[in-house]
């Protein structure tokens, strides 16, 4: 596949997404808060650019098709699209109750909790990324790209959506180094949303991958070995 934007052009088109995001989720951050001595925004915010600049360097320099893919959010599927709406929701929700809950001192995580939840959220960063270094066909979007085939090697190969595995271990525990317990409790939600995702996506690599049937007979597990 022929890359469509130079690297130069592709690392504009990702930092012209990733800086109004981190720019949009510290605006909602700081003004349910009440405050910028909200520590545990700014910890986060830390721990969410700084792996995400490192791993689209490595993209830019190393592997800009697949850059190309991760940028690519036009979503086909009816069922996908309700549900990245529906995560966006919750998302937003949870910042907003997590803010709130460090302005009112409803329910705050102890700093073991914290600092705990941190390093399994930067845990969940080096699955994603090695998932990326494993699947060069790792789309935003669920398509059955051109020679595409199923990646069934390393962590492929203890579970079926790895990728989906880091997501969890990253945002599941947001709430949690946010501070805000109530947050975690709304966030208890997420994997039930992203068990809806990935039912629609396995129809769709069922239907159009070949050899996925055959796979998923052999790896038993989606997102965590011996439990999901």
């Amino acid at each position: 596949m022929e890359n469509k934007y130079s690297k130069t052009k592709l690392a504009f088109l990702a930092l012209t997404r990733f800086i109004p995001g981190i720019l949009l989720l510290s605006f909602v951050l700081f003004i349910s808060a009440g405050s910028f001595g909200y520590w545990n925004a700014w910890f986060f915010m830390g721990i969410l650019s700084i792996p995400l600049l490192i791993i689209l360097i490595y993209l830019v320099t190393c592997d800009p098709e697949l850059l190309e893919k991760r940028l690519n959010t036009r979503e086909t599927e009816q069922t996908q699209k309700k549900m990245i709406i529906k995560t966006s929701i919750t998302f937003l929700s949870v910042l907003i109750v997590s803010g709130l809950d460090y302005r009112f001192q409803w329910t705050p995580a102890p700093i073991w909790l914290v600092f705990s939840s941190a390093i399994i959220y930067l845990l969940g960063n080096a699955i994603f990324f090695i998932v990326m270094l494993q699947n060069k066909f790792a789309s935003r979007v669920i398509e059955i790209q051109e020679k595409q085939k199923v990646i069934d090697t390393g962590l492929y190969s203890y579970v079926r959506h790895p990728m989906y595995t880091a997501v969890i271990m990253m945002f599941f525990f947001m709430p949690l180094i946010l501070g805000s317990l109530s947050a975690f409790i709304l966030m208890l939600i997420f994997p039930y949303q992203i068990n809806i995702r990935i039912k629609n996506e396995e129809k769709v690599l069922e239907k159009g991958l070949e050899g996925y049937i055959a796979y998923k007979k052999r790896v038993k597990y989606k997102v965590i070995p011996f439990l999901w």
